[in-house]
């Protein structure tokens, strides 16, 4: 016996769970299909016997009276065709429906114009269209009234037409000494003539439908039987599924819960529980039921194991990188201010006015990108971005320091807190260092305006619709447009603006009669 139970419990969950439904319901699913197919199959098998031959006797009387009726009234017909006054035919035909008149019958032969020539006087207003062919008989329902056949006669002159009243019809149709209750329907085409109304049938009753087409206009007739009522064979044959179903449903139930469900709560509560860089515990994982939780229980811990390894590397590599980064950043804006002491050293031993400027020109491009970097260097423990405001003043600071000492160069700052990426910083610290030494050279004694604003709608930006921008905006006297402007834009400057311009993905525009340029840049947010 321990040796069943240590292999039971070294089996999957899916097995162990197939062999308990598995001995459970087979009793019940054994009992179930003896009782449900003795029963079902013998009540079938005469209900069935039972429709089929109420199904044919009823529509053998039907096809045997409406042929034989219908017979003598082609034979009345065509006699009145060939002979208006042929009272004979007429009274033949009368007699034929004597019966059937006093069963609430009618019948009627008019011509075209409308006079009735044999049977009831007043016409069969019911709607039928009269078949072309002769011989040809044509049918129609009246739900209230009953069944209507036409036809025409040769000539084409005279029409027939009978009713039969539902009543007589399902007189007709009831078979012979059938005392069950029973539904008798005629149907032609989409309609149907209730000639039999079933009782209404209980939850536990059972019906049985049959039909035999007439050999009249299309007609079919059909049978509805009720069998006898379920008996206790057959109660117990639809109640032992229910019983399976319930029965499954709860040891279901109750072993998946405790083998599966339970379990896999348990162990999402460990993984939800979980945080990065930590082990999963899993000591309660290794007391479940299920092996295969045991299983996966194992695998998490493994991963977490894996996780914490990678992210302390990750974490080592970000160190290294951000170290190494940083040390990039240093050396460049070191060596950029290297450069440019050279060429501040080279330009004070320049012979002519025109190579101090020259040097100075290079030197103040090189301090603009220097400036980016210190910023972008100082920006890099958070990596927010590029601080636009301390860039600009940084820049407005070194070039005020280099400017010569003839210039009387003077430069206002109101500037908002914005951040932006390094590319964009670079941009706009070159695009500035070229437009303040343009006013320098349109003007002996240049004062600037520099403004970094958000961005209104009434400027025309140029760019993507939803992106986040601000309004850089330089002004001075010394931007006006003037011939001498206009000749260093076209010889030096105005190229060098616009490839600027470009790279901020930004239209520049100037107002030549106040002394502006202003341009959207992208931003990434506030400082």
């Amino acid at each position: 016996m321990r040796r069943w139970m240590v292999w039971l419990t070294q089996l999957p969950t899916g097995a162990k769970l197939f062999l308990i439904l598995s001995a459970a319901l087979l009793p019940l699913a054994l009992i179930a299909l003896f009782a449900a197919r003795q029963t079902s199959e013998i009540a079938n098998a005469q209900l069935e016997s039972r429709t089929r031959a109420a199904a044919n006797e009823g529509a053998h009387a039907l096809e045997i009276e409406l042929a034989g009726d219908m017979t003598a009234l082609r034979v009345a017909l065509n006699a009145l065709d060939q002979d208006g006054e042929d009272v004979p035919s007429c009274a033949r035909a009368q007699g034929i429906f004597a019966e059937q008149l006093a069963k609430g019958a009618r019948f009627t032969i008019v011509a075209n114009d409308g006079r009735v020539l044999c049977g009831t006087t007043a016409q069969i207003a019911l709607p039928i269209t009269i078949p072309d062919r002769p011989g040809l008989i044509a049918a129609a329902i009246g739900p209230d009234t009953g069944l209507l056949l036409a036809m025409g006669a040769p000539s084409g002159m005279l029409s027939a037409k009978a009713v039969f009243p539902i009543t007589m019809l399902a007189q007709i149709a009831r078979p012979a000494g059938f005392m069950p209750p029973y539904a008798a329907a005629l149907i032609h085409e989409r309609q149907r003539l209730q000639l039999q109304p079933l009782p209404e049938l209980t939850p536990l009753d059972r019906t049985e439908s049959a039909s035999r087409p007439l050999s009249i206009s299309g007609l079919t007739f059909e049978i509805t039987l009720r069998s006898a009522p379920i008996t206790s064979a057959m109660v117990v044959a639809m109640l032992l599924p229910v019983m399976m179903w319930a029965a499954a449903a709860g040891i279901g139930w109750f072993v998946v819960d405790r083998l599966l469900i339970r379990p896999l709560r348990q162990l999402r509560t460990l993984v939800a529980d979980y945080q990065p860089g930590e082990v999963l515990d899993i000591g309660l994982a290794r007391s479940m039921p299920a092996q295969e939780i045991r299983d996966l229980g194992e695998t998490f811990r493994t991963i977490t194991d894996t996780v914490a390894a990678h992210e302390a590397d990750l974490a080592q590599g970000l160190v290294r990188q951000t170290k190494l980064t940083r040390e990039v950043h240093h050396r460049v804006k070191n060596n950029l201010q290297v450069i440019s002491s050279l060429i501040n050293f080279h330009a004070r031993g320049a012979k002519s006015a025109e190579a101090t400027a020259a040097y100075a020109s290079i030197q103040r491009r090189v301090d603009a990108l220097a400036v980016v970097h210190r910023n972008h260097f100082a920006e890099m423990e958070e990596t927010r971005g590029v601080s636009l405001r301390s860039v600009i003043g940084d820049l407005a600071s070194n070039i005020r320091a280099t400017a010569p000492e003839s210039t009387g160069l003077s430069i206002l700052l109101d500037l908002d807190s914005y951040l932006s990426t390094q590319d964009v910083a670079t941009a706009v610290a070159f695009l500035l260092t070229e437009i303040i030494e343009l006013a320098m050279m349109a003007h002996h004694d240049p004062a600037l305006r520099i403004s970094l604003k958000p961005a209104t709608d009434t400027v025309e930006t140029g760019s993507t619709v939803g992106s986040a921008r601000a309004l850089l905006r330089i002004s001075s006297p010394a931007l006006v447009d003037t011939p001498k402007l206009q000749t260093e834009l076209s010889e030096r400057y105005g190229r060098v603006i616009e490839g600027l311009s470009r790279q901020l993905r930004s239209r520049l525009h100037h107002d030549p009669l106040v002394g502006a340029y202003e341009i959207p840049i992208a931003i990434t947010g506030l400082d």
